[in-house]
């Protein structure tokens, strides 16, 4: 923690306290509360796979989700998407949760597509979004 005073009055100064790297922390604690499973609400499935995540990572990504979730207030829903392929929806709840995914050119199209499905409105311009880095 960063202490700074902001104001002082007559009655007492009043503090500003920063957490440093917090936005670093909050996103290595989902992906570590996603790693281990813990406190998951809910289960995406496609074809034989099922990805399990958070409802509030989801929701702040995706406005597709976030309608989902407010519309159907269950506990843990399971949610069957249908139109896309197991690797797509674990390649996007990776993104969601870390901000950066590894794919090959080929999968590329397919990955835009399935993630504007999803209202993800930031993968809809791809040389925007992305750095791309070749290996």
């Amino acid at each position: 923690f960063l202490w700074r005073t902001v104001t002082m009055t007559m009655a007492s100064p009043h503090y500003s306290l920063r957490w440093n790297n917090h936005q670093s922390h909050i996103l290595n604690a989902f992906d570590t509360l996603l790693q281990n499973e813990t406190l998951v609400d809910v289960t995406l499935v496609c074809e034989e796979t099922s990805v399990r995540a958070h409802k509030v990572v989801l929701s702040a990504c995706s406005p597709y989700f976030q309608r989902i979730f407010s519309e159907n207030p269950c506990k843990h829903p399971v949610i069957v998407l249908k139109d896309l392929r197991g690797w797509e929806v674990q390649a996007i709840v990776d993104f969601m949760y870390k901000g950066e995914i590894s794919v090959i050119q080929e999968q590329i199209s397919s990955l835009i597509k399935a993630a504007e499905s999803l209202q993800m409105s930031d993968l809809e311009d791809f040389d925007h979004v992305f750095d791309v880095v070749v290996y």
